[in-house]
């Protein structure tokens, strides 16, 4: 039976909020995360057309890289009015040097064209579909998601990405203005951590 509890993993990622996001949700489970940046691991080109797609290259390439097993995230803003778009290039739309700010930006400039100015057109989605790999090969799937609105202008200074735009649903406040712990409840990765974890832990 598979199993992660008091096990040392590498989380496929190079994002420092990311990291923090899954070292808090895997603390109380006794499981030592170290980063794919942490260990200088390259980004392996995600050339796939779907979060499943993407979260497998990653995680297989920090599994080989490092010996460890391996948990990989892909996750992305789904907005219905963009025919959900950015999707899988949710991190594209910020550029090489990830400016958040930028990609925020082109999501409202694209949602203005289109004249979504009420709430029920801005709706949208966040995905995350975690990868688990073991060095056997195997690997599993989970995911997870949240629906919600978008706001503007961004609000709030915690979190990454966009959540500083995202308010989700039965909340009057954006994923920026939570803070990590109310985040960590109810977020898209938190939902995909669930499965996770009552599968493997």
């Amino acid at each position: 039976m598979r199993g992660l509890a008091g096990t040392k993993i590498v989380i496929a990622t190079h994002n420092r909020g990311k990291l923090e996001e899954f070292r808090a949700l895997f603390r109380p489970h006794g499981i030592e995360a170290v980063s794919a940046g942490d260990l200088g691991l390259a980004e392996p080109a995600e050339t796939e057309a779907s979060f499943a797609g993407n979260a497998r290259i990653k995680a297989h390439a920090a599994m080989k890289a490092s010996g460890l097993i391996a948990i990989s995230d892909d996750s992305g803003l789904c907005v219905e009015a963009l025919g959900g778009e950015p999707g899988v290039h949710t991190a594209d739309w910020a550029g090489p040097g990830r400016d958040w700010t930028m990609a925020m930006r082109l999501v409202e400039e694209k949602l203005q064209a289109r004249g979504a100015t009420t709430p029920e057109k801005r709706r949208a989605e966040f995905v995350c579909t975690l990868c688990v790999a073991w060095p056997d090969g195997e690997d599993r799937i989970y995911e997870g998601r949240i629906a919600g609105t978008l706001a503007w202008p961004p609000r709030g200074k915690l979190g990454h990405g966009y959540d500083p735009v995202f308010v989700p649903d039965g909340e009057t406040r954006s994923f920026a203005e939570l803070t990590p712990a109310e985040k960590n409840k109810i977020s898209h990765r938190a939902r995909a951590l669930d499965s996770l974890v009552r599968d493997l832990l």
